[in-house]
């Protein structure tokens, strides 16, 4: 990753917690690190290949002006934000949003908050055994499409599977899908609950009926346990109706725990079960 510098641009704002702050406005300082590749722009002399730091001090300029908050941390939440979304070629961003007339009664040269957020892969693996099961899977599809900060960039054939667990119900629907987010993971969960109960989403039996099933397999190269999410999925490497269609979208994506790529998972189960 490369990181282009903007130091300390100042902006006169209307953002505090004191009503006099919001009419009055007063002094800020934003200081921003543009994570992208320069490589391309240095090798052509060509800024089109690059970021523009002088439209992105716009930007900021115009952002930070044309809205009011009482925190800082939402001013700066929300901008780095903006820039993400809008801004072609930013991967990652680290910003510090200074305030240097704090009124806090006190001598102090500046009060601040640094962030630093990015864009990252995940891989969702997407279920249904009921009703329209493809237009539950289109609609999980859409879900992701339409929410702020998430990008669907491939989507795997959806695959008709045997169920797993409690066998006595009807086939499954399978896919896969390979999204970009800003959302950490377990806001990205929160997400897919909420598409899923759009979906009439009812979760009475582990392994049971649903109209939509939707799970997190991979995000980056992130291994997390916690009470209410794992990463890398906790049994994708044993669920053939799981590795199939990620395997069509993603064969050489690397599983961070096994050390093995999703084409070499699937290829070790399928040679156990044809033991």
């Amino acid at each position: 990753m490369d990181w282009i510098h903007i130091k300390d641009l100042e902006v006169f704002a209307k953002h505090g917690v004191f009503p006099e702050e919001n009419v009055l406005g007063q002094k800020f300082l934003v200081s921003a690190a543009l994570g992208t590749s320069t490589r391309e722009a240095g090798q052509k002399d060509d800024l089109t290949k690059s970021i523009h730091y002088g439209e992105v001090s716009h930007f900021i300029c115009r952002f930070l002006k044309e809205h009011t908050f009482k925190l800082l941390e939402t001013a700066v939440e929300k901008l780095a934000e903006e820039l993400l979304l809008k801004i072609d070629r930013l991967e990652s961003v680290r910003l510090e949003l200074k305030k240097p007339w704090a009124p806090i009664g006190l001598p102090l040269k500046t009060v601040s908050i640094e962030i630093e957020r990015s864009w990252h892969t995940a891989y969702i693996a997407l279920g249904s055994n009921m009703g329209d099961k493809k237009a539950y899977l289109d609609s999980g599809v859409e879900g992701l499409r339409q929410t702020k900060g998430c990008r669907v960039l491939a989507v795997s054939d959806y695959l008709a599977t045997e169920p797993y667990g409690v066998t006595d119900q009807d086939e499954f629907l399978n896919g896969a899908m390979k999204i970009r987010t800003l959302l950490p993971p377990h806001e990205l969960l929160d997400r897919l609950h909420e598409i899923e109960q759009e979906a009439g989403r009812v979760r009475i039996i582990r392994w049971g009926p649903r109209t939509l099933d939707l799970d997190i397999l991979l995000y980056d190269d992130l291994i997390l346990d916690d009470e209410e999410l794992h990463i890398p999925h906790i049994e994708m490497y044993k669920r053939d109706f799981v590795l199939e269609p990620l395997c069509q979208i993603a064969p050489y994506m690397r599983h961070p725990v096994c050390n093995r790529t999703v084409q070499e998972l699937l290829e070790a189960l399928k040679s156990a079960e044809n033991e």
